[in-house]
């Protein structure tokens, strides 16, 4: 069984927002998204996820990546 962390909704926002604002700083968001995960603690894949609903929800992405989300 996988160890299921729970993260506020804060850090979930913030980490988001670092992802934004610091990715033109990396080669590419995902070393960006590698880099602030390991050091608020989650794995990149989460954050990843977090950042891509944050993407749909303000219309940079088309919806079609949640489709497959639960």
């Amino acid at each position: 069984m996988k160890n299921q962390i729970s993260y506020s909704p804060e850090v979930q926002e913030r980490a988001v927002r670092l992802v934004f604002e610091r990715q033109k700083e990396y080669e590419s968001q995902w070393s960006a998204i590698k880099s602030i995960a390991s050091k608020i603690g989650c794995t990149a894949e989460t954050l990843r996820i977090w950042v891509r609903r944050a993407e749909t929800d303000q219309g940079i992405r088309g919806d079609s990546f949640l489709l497959g989300c639960v």
